[in-house]
């Protein structure tokens, strides 16, 4: 396999693998659409406080600390802009490993009419690219009411399987691929609320300028024997 940091400077050539026109909220036949809210905490009314909730917690999100490393990994270059960075992440179901690309496409920072009233949002969303086993856009963000100083993590995704030219991973995501994305919205929540409760360092980018996310992450005792895959798509 090629080294990590060129398989994510290859993902520039890739484009989005599919038509924001035919997805929701336009059309939603065939597309799952989920939103999951963990509570982070309070903060006192307004805007949010230097080294409080929303700040930690945006910190974490940024640089995908959340994310379960049994489930998904990634990786990117920094330094960088935040929109337009390219990730590659690793999606992991038993020995198999599967490559695949999303690109960050917009960034959010600001104040929306909630379900409480005004809220301060932070956070980003990406899309799929050419590749990738499904097609769509995931969001994150934390958000904060600046009445009440709720503040939520959020993510909301709309998704559906791309076209798969293998059968064997076809039939594979068909069987797993919508239970291990439900298991990875569920193990997000629960992991970046333990992790506010004692935040790791920033993670810093190797030698090759790639970050490795979540921190930390070390390889299984039988990762020696995974099956990788990259799907090309079309």
């Amino acid at each position: 396999m090629r080294d990590v940091a060129t398989a994510v400077c290859d993902l520039r050539h890739r484009p989005v693998n599919y038509d924001e026109g035919q997805a929701p909220p336009v059309v939603v036949d065939g597309w799952h659409q989920d939103r999951r809210v963990l509570v982070l905490g309070q903060e006192r009314p307004g805007e949010p406080e230097p080294g409080g909730v929303v700040e930690t917690a945006g910190a974490l999100v940024n640089s995908y600390e959340f994310s379960d490393p049994r489930i998904l990994r990634a990786a990117y270059h920094l330094p960088g802009d935040l929109v337009g960075r390219d990730m590659l992440l690793e999606g992991r179901f038993l020995v198999l490993r599967f490559l695949i690309g999303v690109r960050i496409t917009d960034e959010h920072n600001e104040v929306r009419t909630g379900a409480n009233g005004p809220e301060r949002v932070i956070g980003w969303s990406y899309r799929t690219l050419q590749g990738h086993l499904e097609q769509g856009r995931l969001t994150y963000e934390v958000a904060k009411e600046l009445e009440t100083g709720r503040v939520e993590f959020r993510i909301i995704a709309y998704s559906r399987r791309a076209p798969i030219p293998n059968p064997l991973l076809r039939l594979g995501f068909q069987l797993f691929g919508r239970h291990t994305q439900l298991q990875f919205y569920r193990h997000a929540l629960v992991r970046l609320h333990r992790l506010m409760q004692a935040p790791p360092a920033p993670p810093a980018p190797g030698p090759d300028g790639v970050v490795r996310a979540p921190s930390g992450a070390e390889r299984g005792r039988f990762e020696r024997w995974t099956v990788r895959f990259t799907h090309p798509g079309r």
